[in-house]
């Protein structure tokens, strides 16, 4: 008989291992509710799809239309340079380069009847020339081409501004954005004026990704009927100057944003827009002080103590 001491040493008798229990069944997905397979629910905004991309003949349209609206919006779109002849238009043009058309008008009239013509300003000290010319900035440069550009008029022209591209741009001073000034405002022969203000909406509006005014001209030559071109080229500058400016383009009143791929640029609150229009547009006197008869705003006043030039 075993004794209660053998009996409490005794080892118990291992359990047998319980099987480990089968995972359960996964449950079966819930279909999906007949709301979600009918879309979005109402009131819902559907993600935007992406935009097809615009064809070149699309771009073309839209860029005509972009033309005409622009015509309807700017009747009396023109050179914003005083001028009575194509010597003055010249000369006024070059002086334009880095300052505005207004410190030019309030420049020239002092300057032209100190020299109105060619062999005058040739003939001219170029100290005296340089007083003169001083408020449009880089007056010594100035003076160099416009007396420079006179020299080769008086020698090489009798005294006339040529009414061709090949010869202007040899002119001292007188590169191609001034040439077609010159030859679509005196003379009556198309050109495309490409400044700053040109070159920044035709990036804009997608009708070229050039930053090289040559390439710009020829790709925009390519969209437009080249009857079209000087008055092409007067309406987007005062759009540029007026609308859609560089730092903070008045969208909320731009009247053909619908056709502006960079709309929402600048400022799309109506009111607040408004507020940023310039010259006519906002209620303020134009850069000229003697302006064509159908223009709506009012003339510019001229520099202190100087009389307006042309009459």
């Amino acid at each position: 008989m075993r004794t209660n001491a053998a009996k409490r040493t005794a080892k118990p008798a291992q359990k047998t291992a319980k099987p480990a229990p089968k995972p359960a069944p996964k449950a079966a997905p819930k279909a999906a509710p007949k709301a979600a397979k009918a879309g979005p629910k109402a009131g819902a905004k559907a993600a935007p799809r992406a935009a097809k991309p615009e064809s070149h003949l699309g771009m073309v349209r839209r860029a005509r239309k972009i033309n005409r609206e622009l015509a309807e919006v700017f009747p009396y779109a023109h050179p914003e340079l005083d001028f009575r002849n194509p010597f003055e238009l010249l000369v006024a043009t070059v002086l334009s380069a880095q300052t505005t058309d207004l410190r030019v008008n309030q420049t020239t009239p002092a300057l032209f009847a100190a020299y109105p013509t060619p062999e005058d300003l040739a003939a001219a000290v170029p100290e005296e020339v340089e007083e003169l010319i001083r408020p449009t900035g880089f007056f010594r440069a100035k003076t160099k081409s416009i007396m420079g550009l006179s020299v080769a008029l008086r020698d090489d022209f009798g005294g006339e501004v040529p009414g061709r591209l090949e010869d202007l741009v040899k002119l001292p001073g007188v590169g191609r954005k001034t040439a077609f000034v010159v030859l679509g405002n005196a003379f009556g022969v198309p050109g495309i004026t490409v400044d700053t203000h040109f070159m920044r909406l035709a990036r804009r509006w997608k009708w070229t990704e050039s930053d090289d005014p040559v390439k710009i001209e020829a790709e925009v030559a390519e969209i437009f009927p080249k009857s079209e071109w000087t008055m092409l080229s007067h309406r987007v500058i005062f759009h540029g100057r007026r609308i859609c400016h560089a730092r903070k383009p008045a969208c909320g009143a731009c009247p053909i944003a619908p056709l502006c791929p960079a709309y929402g640029e600048g400022e799309t609150d109506p009111e607040k827009a408004q507020k940023l229009l310039k010259y006519e547009k906002g209620g303020y006197p134009g850069q000229r002080l003697n302006p064509p008869p159908d223009y709506p705003g009012s003339p510019a006043a001229p520099a202190p103590g100087v009389a307006p030039g042309a009459e």
